[in-house]
Protein backbone atom coordinates (compact mmCIF):
# COMPACT_ATOMS: atom_id res chain seq x y z
CA UNK A 1 0.00 0.00 0.00
CA UNK A 2 1.10 3.07 -0.93
CA UNK A 3 0.19 6.61 0.29
CA UNK A 4 1.54 9.98 -0.55
CA UNK A 5 1.27 12.86 1.52
CA UNK A 6 1.41 16.11 -0.80
CA UNK A 7 -0.26 18.81 -1.77
CA UNK A 8 -2.62 19.37 -4.77
CA UNK A 9 -0.47 22.98 -5.93
CA UNK A 10 2.79 21.77 -4.77
CA UNK A 11 5.21 20.67 -8.05
CA UNK A 12 7.23 18.44 -6.14
CA UNK A 13 4.22 16.75 -4.98
CA UNK A 14 2.59 16.78 -8.77
CA UNK A 15 5.93 15.27 -10.39
CA UNK A 16 5.43 12.35 -7.88
CA UNK A 17 1.58 11.75 -9.28
CA UNK A 18 3.04 11.67 -12.50
CA UNK A 19 5.54 8.84 -12.16
CA UNK A 20 3.07 6.92 -9.80
CA UNK A 21 0.55 7.50 -12.76
CA UNK A 22 2.72 6.11 -15.35
CA UNK A 23 4.39 2.98 -13.46
CA UNK A 24 0.74 2.16 -13.16
CA UNK A 25 0.89 2.23 -9.33
CA UNK A 26 -2.32 2.21 -6.87
CA UNK A 27 -1.78 4.74 -4.39
CA UNK A 28 -3.34 6.74 -1.93
CA UNK A 29 -3.03 10.26 -0.89
CA UNK A 30 -3.23 12.54 2.31
CA UNK A 31 -3.06 15.99 2.07
CA UNK A 32 -1.02 18.72 3.98
CA UNK A 33 -2.34 21.91 3.30
CA UNK A 34 0.82 24.50 2.56
CA UNK A 35 -1.29 27.60 3.18
CA UNK A 36 -2.77 26.16 6.52
CA UNK A 37 1.05 25.35 7.94
CA UNK A 38 0.03 21.25 7.93
CA UNK A 39 3.37 20.26 6.66
CA UNK A 40 4.29 21.63 10.11
CA UNK A 41 1.99 19.67 12.23
CA UNK A 42 4.16 17.47 14.48
CA UNK A 43 2.70 13.96 13.19
CA UNK A 44 4.05 14.87 9.96
CA UNK A 45 7.36 15.61 11.00
CA UNK A 46 7.90 12.30 12.51
CA UNK A 47 7.53 11.04 9.08
CA UNK A 48 9.26 14.23 6.91
CA UNK A 49 11.62 16.07 9.89
CA UNK A 50 11.90 19.03 7.04
CA UNK A 51 8.62 19.25 7.23
CA UNK A 52 8.04 19.31 3.04
CA UNK A 53 5.57 17.57 0.79
CA UNK A 54 5.81 14.89 -0.91
CA UNK A 55 6.31 12.05 1.73
CA UNK A 56 5.55 8.99 0.20
CA UNK A 57 5.01 5.82 2.64
CA UNK A 58 5.44 2.24 1.16
CA UNK A 59 4.51 -0.53 3.65
CA UNK A 60 6.08 1.65 5.87
CA UNK A 61 9.21 2.64 3.99
CA UNK A 62 9.54 6.26 4.52
CA UNK A 63 10.57 8.50 1.46
CA UNK A 64 11.17 11.96 1.15
CA UNK A 65 12.65 14.02 -1.53
CA UNK A 66 10.90 13.70 -4.91
CA UNK A 67 14.16 13.16 -6.85
CA UNK A 68 14.56 9.93 -4.64
CA UNK A 69 11.21 8.68 -4.33
CA UNK A 70 11.21 8.84 -8.59
CA UNK A 71 14.01 7.03 -8.71
CA UNK A 72 12.78 3.98 -6.17
CA UNK A 73 10.07 4.13 -8.15
CA UNK A 74 12.26 3.75 -11.26
CA UNK A 75 14.08 0.52 -9.57
CA UNK A 76 10.93 -0.65 -7.97
CA UNK A 77 8.19 -0.40 -10.83
CA UNK A 78 10.76 -1.00 -14.07
CA UNK A 79 7.58 -1.31 -16.08
CA UNK A 80 7.72 0.81 -18.14
CA UNK A 81 10.74 2.71 -18.23
CA UNK A 82 11.28 6.53 -16.88
CA UNK A 83 15.21 6.07 -17.97
CA UNK A 84 16.98 5.41 -21.22
CA UNK A 85 18.93 2.39 -21.47
CA UNK A 86 22.63 3.33 -21.47
CA UNK A 87 24.16 5.17 -18.97
CA UNK A 88 25.11 8.38 -20.63
CA UNK A 89 21.39 9.35 -22.06
CA UNK A 90 20.46 8.28 -17.95
CA UNK A 91 23.12 10.78 -17.24
CA UNK A 92 21.45 13.43 -19.56
CA UNK A 93 18.01 13.03 -18.15
CA UNK A 94 18.91 12.95 -14.50
CA UNK A 95 20.88 16.38 -15.51
CA UNK A 96 17.97 17.66 -17.19
CA UNK A 97 15.21 16.99 -14.78
CA UNK A 98 17.73 18.49 -11.40
CA UNK A 99 17.87 21.72 -13.81
CA UNK A 100 14.00 21.66 -12.57
CA UNK A 101 14.16 20.01 -9.46
CA UNK A 102 17.45 21.84 -8.46
CA UNK A 103 17.50 25.19 -10.25
CA UNK A 104 14.22 26.00 -10.53
CA UNK A 105 11.53 25.22 -8.50
CA UNK A 106 13.55 25.40 -5.21
CA UNK A 107 13.99 29.30 -5.44
CA UNK A 108 10.38 29.39 -5.97
CA UNK A 109 9.48 27.39 -3.48
CA UNK A 110 7.10 28.35 -0.83
CA UNK A 111 9.35 29.16 1.65
CA UNK A 112 11.48 30.93 0.03
CA UNK A 113 8.78 33.34 -1.50
CA UNK A 114 7.38 34.24 2.24
CA UNK A 115 11.19 34.69 3.40
CA UNK A 116 11.06 37.38 0.60
CA UNK A 117 7.87 38.82 1.75
CA UNK A 118 8.74 38.79 5.68
CA UNK A 119 12.41 39.21 5.79
CA UNK A 120 13.20 41.43 3.04
CA UNK A 121 9.90 43.33 2.69
CA UNK A 122 9.46 42.20 -1.24
CA UNK A 123 5.99 43.31 -2.50
CA UNK A 124 3.88 41.08 -4.76
CA UNK A 125 5.37 42.11 -8.00
CA UNK A 126 8.90 42.25 -7.10
CA UNK A 127 7.75 38.56 -5.81
CA UNK A 128 6.12 37.68 -9.20
CA UNK A 129 9.56 38.95 -10.83
CA UNK A 130 11.42 36.68 -9.27
CA UNK A 131 9.96 33.74 -10.20
CA UNK A 132 9.44 34.45 -13.56
CA UNK A 133 13.41 35.52 -13.27
CA UNK A 134 14.30 31.80 -12.57
CA UNK A 135 11.82 30.52 -14.45
CA UNK A 136 13.28 32.26 -17.70
CA UNK A 137 16.78 31.68 -16.55
CA UNK A 138 16.20 27.58 -15.93
CA UNK A 139 14.02 27.44 -19.72
CA UNK A 140 16.53 28.93 -21.72
CA UNK A 141 19.38 26.34 -20.83
CA UNK A 142 15.94 23.74 -20.87
CA UNK A 143 15.02 24.45 -24.24
CA UNK A 144 18.43 24.11 -25.95
CA UNK A 145 18.62 21.05 -24.13
CA UNK A 146 15.23 19.23 -25.82
CA UNK A 147 16.00 20.75 -29.04
CA UNK A 148 19.60 18.28 -28.96
CA UNK A 149 18.13 15.44 -26.78
CA UNK A 150 14.41 15.46 -27.10
CA UNK A 151 12.23 13.97 -30.20
CA UNK A 152 8.96 13.32 -29.25
CA UNK A 153 9.53 14.05 -25.55
CA UNK A 154 11.84 15.84 -23.37
CA UNK A 155 14.80 13.16 -24.34
CA UNK A 156 14.10 11.04 -27.24
CA UNK A 157 10.73 9.37 -28.27
CA UNK A 158 9.65 7.83 -24.73
CA UNK A 159 8.45 9.44 -21.49
CA UNK A 160 11.10 10.01 -18.70
CA UNK A 161 11.78 11.25 -15.50
CA UNK A 162 12.90 15.09 -17.31
CA UNK A 163 9.14 15.08 -18.23
CA UNK A 164 7.64 14.14 -15.23
CA UNK A 165 9.78 17.56 -13.45
CA UNK A 166 8.92 19.60 -16.90
CA UNK A 167 4.81 19.31 -16.91
CA UNK A 168 4.54 20.67 -13.05
CA UNK A 169 7.48 23.42 -13.70
CA UNK A 170 4.87 24.54 -17.00
CA UNK A 171 2.12 24.34 -15.30
CA UNK A 172 3.81 27.04 -12.73
CA UNK A 173 5.18 29.00 -15.48
CA UNK A 174 1.29 29.50 -17.17
CA UNK A 175 0.47 30.44 -13.28
CA UNK A 176 2.87 33.50 -13.50
CA UNK A 177 2.08 34.16 -16.68
CA UNK A 178 5.65 33.40 -18.15
CA UNK A 179 5.31 33.77 -22.15
CA UNK A 180 6.27 30.87 -24.32
CA UNK A 181 7.16 31.90 -27.15
CA UNK A 182 10.80 32.07 -26.85
CA UNK A 183 10.39 27.78 -25.71
CA UNK A 184 8.86 26.04 -28.30
CA UNK A 185 10.18 22.27 -28.06
CA UNK A 186 9.32 22.95 -23.96
CA UNK A 187 5.63 23.67 -25.37
CA UNK A 188 5.83 21.03 -27.93
CA UNK A 189 7.28 18.37 -25.50
CA UNK A 190 5.01 19.30 -22.31
CA UNK A 191 1.79 19.05 -24.20
CA UNK A 192 2.38 15.91 -25.55
CA UNK A 193 3.21 14.56 -22.17
CA UNK A 194 -0.12 16.40 -21.16
CA UNK A 195 -1.71 14.06 -23.96
CA UNK A 196 -1.07 11.07 -21.84
CA UNK A 197 -3.99 10.03 -19.34
CA UNK A 198 -1.51 8.95 -16.75
CA UNK A 199 0.43 12.78 -16.79
CA UNK A 200 -3.23 14.41 -17.42
CA UNK A 201 -4.42 12.47 -14.22
CA UNK A 202 -1.95 14.07 -12.18
CA UNK A 203 -3.10 17.57 -12.72
CA UNK A 204 -3.86 19.30 -9.65
CA UNK A 205 -7.00 20.55 -10.91
CA UNK A 206 -7.35 16.75 -10.69
CA UNK A 207 -6.87 15.79 -7.17
CA UNK A 208 -8.78 15.22 -4.12
CA UNK A 209 -7.96 18.31 -2.11
CA UNK A 210 -7.79 20.87 -5.13
CA UNK A 211 -9.55 24.41 -5.16
CA UNK A 212 -13.25 24.49 -6.51
CA UNK A 213 -12.34 26.11 -10.51
CA UNK A 214 -8.76 25.08 -10.43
Amino acid sequence: MITLHGYWRSSAAYRVRIALNLKGATFSQVTRDLRRQEQRDPTYLALSPQGLVPTLDADGLILTQSSAIMEWLEETYPEPPLLPASTADRAQVRAMAALITCDIHPLNNLRVLNQLKSQFKAGEADIQAWIRLWIVEGFDALETLIARHGRAFAFGDSISLADCCLVPQVYSAERFKVPFDPYPNIRRVADAAMALEPVAAAHPSRQPDADPLA
